[in-house]
């Protein structure tokens, strides 16, 4: 989140020498008050991430070995945690020469690396696990999701889920860092931080319509998600929260549970489960984030987060 300007007394105090505001900076297209205008430092972002991510993914060996482990409509933990590593590399590097630019640092994205790995991120893997779970749960209760016994070995179990565990950290922290890091940051400065927010939900559902097997519902409610991980910046000040919360309900998804993960089925997943009745109720194709009955549960987690992290009152 923005820090909040600091409000300058016009009237001196009783002994207070008055002394003269400081003098505006310059303001025109590309300059504002706070320097350098937010659509044109979002610009050199993307930019700096497009130029960088092409470079990278021309490189040959990554290439072809990016497309060896590749298998459409499906996730393997090899090509997860490639892909990620890669994708989450450039945005850092993207995100680091925009904070040497801006003379900021990482805790200005929403992402204080005193705080990695802290508080935040732990109670934010709960939630995400559980809210996935109450899902289901209620999907079963009518009739539309069942459980089918193991898909794997107990050896080959434990090696899946710690796999599946960094890659969707790494989907966690990429897509965090992304929408309601930096780019919410940089937008919020300009527009304000629920509108930015707003729009960068919309994004982020949208994006998620290149999937294989996913459909418009199911961005619908990816955009949702969205508005709730920004929810938790609001309220907790980094994006850690969201990252553990995020990591969470798509490892129960894809790894625990074997069900669709927005339109895309995993390799070596724990549990054989199935789905039956209308889409409005299971989600078809797209998984359980295309049901009717992700709307609730998603409000049930706001309330959650609000009740754990009150509204601070505002500073006289």
């Amino acid at each position: 989140m923005t820090p909040n300007s600091p409000v300058h007394s016009e009237t001196p105090q009783p002994g207070q020498i008055p002394v003269a505001p400081p003098a505006p900076a310059r303001n025109s297209v590309f300059f504002g008050l706070n320097g350098l205008r937010a659509g044109w430092r979002l610009l050199i972002f993307i930019a700096i991430v497009t130029i960088l991510g092409r470079a990278i993914g021309s490189i040959p060996p990554l290439r072809h070995l990016l497309r060896s482990l590749g298998t459409k409509g499906a996730i393997t933990p090899a090509e997860l945690l490639l892909s990620e590593a890669l994708s989450l590399t450039v945005l850092v590097i993207g995100a680091a020469i925009m904070a040497r630019i801006e003379k900021r640092s990482f805790a200005h994205y929403g992402l204080p690396m005193n705080r990695a790995f802290g508080k935040l991120f732990w109670l934010g893997l709960p939630l995400g696990f559980v809210g996935l779970s109450v899902l289901l749960a209620a999907i079963a209760a009518l009739h539309g999701f069942s459980l089918e016994g193991l898909a794997v070995s107990q050896g080959l179990a434990l090696k899946y889920a710690l796999l599946y565990a960094l890659g969707f950290f790494l989907v966690g922290f990429f897509e965090e860092f992304s929408f309601r890091g930096y780019l919410q940051s940089t937008l919020g400065s300009g527009i304000g931080f629920w509108p930015a927010a707003i729009i960068l939900a919309i994004c982020f559902g949208a994006l998620h319509l290149g999937n294989p097997g996913e459909a418009k519902f199911g961005a619908i409610m990816a955009g949702s998600f969205g508005l709730l991980a920004a929810f938790s910046l609001f309220r907790t000040g980094t994006i850690w929260f969201a990252i553990g919360m995020h990591a969470a309900w798509d490892w129960g998804e894809t790894f625990f549970y074997g069900v669709p993960d927005s339109g895309l089925l995993a390799r070596g997943h724990l549990l054989n489960s199935s789905f039956h009745g209308a889409n409005w109720l299971t989600g078809g194709s797209v998984g359980p984030e295309g049901s009717l009955l992700v709307f609730p549960v998603l409000l049930l987690m706001a309330l959650v987060i609000h009740l754990m992290f009150p509204a601070r009152r505002a500073n006289p």
